[in-house]
């Protein structure tokens, strides 16, 4: 059961709507979710789903919010699940507010984010006659959803309430199983639609109007993680200690402390390098081990350290990195992946080995399996010390170059501060280098995420790193960040580039309404920055390139950060950029889009260059 306090002033007020034949059967829905512990309900405005939001903001023990744009509320539901990795919900009335879900949706599905959708709709004698507000919703988002239910109309009574309990278990269930991610419910309500009661000569059982005894759900599904085969295990441990170069890799892990601690003290074992992106937990996390490598991006995209920091072996955990480096290095790589729903988080297809297990469970159990194998070692006199040393060299090799690396980057941030510069590399390495216990920096997709994987280090500091890497849009980001300070409890921070903030002027409007204060660290870079860096920009004629493409639109920062009731501040060098991340501000950031390609062309040269001759080559 949910340990949040509710949301209304009167707990369980939906209970005095109960005589009602419409809103009796969602309230025992709702209360089902609040007894398995929803992390969030964000409803929006409508008449058709009214008595949806009415029972789920009137329910003791469900934290709800109410956002105006569905779009948003979409994305305020995707950041509060993929913080809390609990479903949260969403509802939303019918017709194009349900379309407006789907690029939430689509993030859910890609990014294996429970997430409930619960959509109104108009029963089915009013579909296809021309009713107002009235589309077909009937598997509206079609695969990107693990399960779809019509849930249908059903007489007032003992058996409806039956069935929205138990619904409501088994589609909290499936978003977390077997594999993570959104499912729709679609309500087709008639009314009454007002919580006003409206008796029928159909009462309905007390136990069912009541649910089971506290904190009981109506339904438990126990959700037991898959577990490695001892027999695996032993052949990936016996594989795993023959190696003398491996790395252990690691993208996303969903926010389970547990799966990053055990895969650092894996890594640690095995005396391999750990190259862990930002949202692992274990670039900056309470888990970060001292074997592992934070300027990865920067060493794999020179052909020359490539080839010499090749491993015979890679065992990677989470989802897919997104340094384009690293995965241009993976396709060459032999790999096993931790995959555990089978989502085939593995583009490469060079993988030999994929093994359908939780990460924490295979991590854990290599850990045993490894000490194990050490003892009997030593006992039979057959431990090979050399295959030590090697390791030992190995590592050393990586954290020469790493280190090197991470020198030239803090010279560059020194220079910044001397000269009172501010680029984009040393605003993503100040931020996050400048991040305290109990903070939740969102990244948004394109050169955020990227600048912080390039240039910021590891610190073992209790943040929380996330980012909507599933579709990878640019849309819903602050939408997200809020829903993810709201489930979370963490001062929020965001990364972001002005294009993404223009995308989601509406979750800055919904943030304040919420009440969450965030800081956004907003780079306005006259356009979409990222595509200086691809073939688009060097072949395409100037003008049609910065009109269709890089689209640089001109902000008022002003009105913007009155809209979000934030004060606004011009960072233009690092001093003014620490102290304004002080308190909740909107923090802008001016950048010249050919200045910051060619800061981020020097520095990768650079550091090449320095890693190259730390390694001797």
């Amino acid at each position: 059961m949910s340990d949040r306090q509710p949301t209304v002033d009167e707990p369980g007020v939906a209970r005095r709507w109960l005589d009602n034949p419409t809103y009796e059967p969602l309230i025992a829905f709702a209360d089902e979710l609040a007894r398995l512990g929803l992390a969030l309900a964000v409803t929006s405005p409508g008449s058709r789903n009214a008595p949806i939001a009415l029972s789920l903001a009137g329910t003791a023990g469900v934290p709800a919010i109410s956002v105006l744009d569905e779009r948003c509320a979409g994305f305020f539901a995707v950041g509060a699940a993929r913080a809390s990795a609990r479903p949260a919900a969403v509802t939303v009335t019918s017709g194009t507010a349900a379309a407006n879900l789907h690029p939430a949706v689509a993030e859910a599905a890609q990014g294996n984010v429970p997430l409930l959708l619960l959509t109104a709709d108009r029963p089915p004698e009013l579909r296809e006659t021309g009713a107002g507000q009235a589309i077909d919703q009937l598997g509206l988002f079609g695969s990107a959803v693990r399960w779809f239910v019509e849930v249908g109309n059903h007489p007032p009574g003992s058996d409806a309430l039956l069935y929205h309990r138990s619904l409501a278990c088994r589609a909290y269930a499936r978003t977390l199983a077997p594999r993570p991610g959104p499912v729709h419910l679609n309500f087709p309500l008639r009314e009454p639609l007002a919580p006003a009661p409206a008796p029928t000569s159909a009462p309905s059982a007390r136990d069912l109007r009541e649910g089971r005894p506290l904190p009981a759900a109506w339904q438990e599904v126990a959700l037991a993680p898959p577990t490695p085969p001892s027999a695996l295990v032993e052949r990936l441990a016996g594989r795993l200690h023959s190696v003398e170069r491996g790395l252990v890799i690691c993208g996303h892990l969903a926010a389970s402390a547990d799966a990053a601690r055990a895969i650092a003290a894996l890594a640690a074992q095995l005396g391999w390098p750990l190259l862990a992106e930002p949202t692992s937990g274990l670039r900056l996390g309470a888990h970060v081990p001292d074997c592992a490598v934070h300027h990865y991006d920067l060493l794999l995209s020179d052909d020359g350290l490539r080839r010499a920091l090749a491993p015979e072996l890679v065992l990677r955990f989470g989802e897919t990195p997104t340094s384009k480096p690293l995965r241009a290095a993976l396709s060459e790589w032999p790999q096993i992946v931790c995959d555990p729903w089978l989502a085939w988080h593995e583009p490469t297809r060079r993988a030999e080995l994929v093994v359908a297990s939780d990460p924490h469970a295979l991590a854990s159990a290599l850990l045993a399996a490894l000490a194990d194998q050490r003892r009997i070692s030593a006992s039979a006199r057959t431990a090979r010390p050399l295959l030590g040393n090697a390791r030992n060299g190995w590592l050393a090799r990586w954290r020469a170059a790493d280190a090197a690396v991470a020198e030239l980057i803090a010279d560059h941030l020194r220079r910044c501060l001397t000269r009172g510069e501010l680029d984009q590399p040393a605003v993503a390495a100040t931020l996050a280098d400048a991040l305290g216990d109990g903070a939740l920096l969102w990244l948004s997709s394109s050169l955020p995420i990227r600048e912080v994987e390039a240039f910021a280090r590891g610190r073992r500091v209790d943040v929380a790193v996330l980012a909507n890497r599933g579709a990878n849009g640019i849309d819903g980001v602050v939408s997200s960040c809020a829903g993810a300070a709201l489930a979370s409890g963490r001062r929020p921070f965001l990364l972001i580039g002005e294009l993404a903030l223009l995308h989601d002027l509406g979750g800055l409007v919904a943030a304040r309404a919420a009440g969450v204060a965030m800081t956004v660290v907003c780079v306005d870079n006259g356009g979409g920055g990222i595509f200086d860096f691809l073939p688009v920009a060097e072949h395409t004629p100037r003008d049609l390139y910065e009109r269709h493409v890089a689209t640089p639109h001109p902000l008022d920062f002003e009105a913007i950060a009155r809209l979000a009731d934030l004060p606004l501040v011009e960072a233009r060098e690092p001093q003014q950029l620490l102290a304004a991340l002080r308190e909740p501000s909107l923090i802008r950031v001016r950048s010249e889009r050919p200045r910051n390609r060619l800061v981020h062309r020097e520095l990768r040269q650079r550091a090449a260059s320095v890693a190259r001759r730390a390694l001797g080559i």
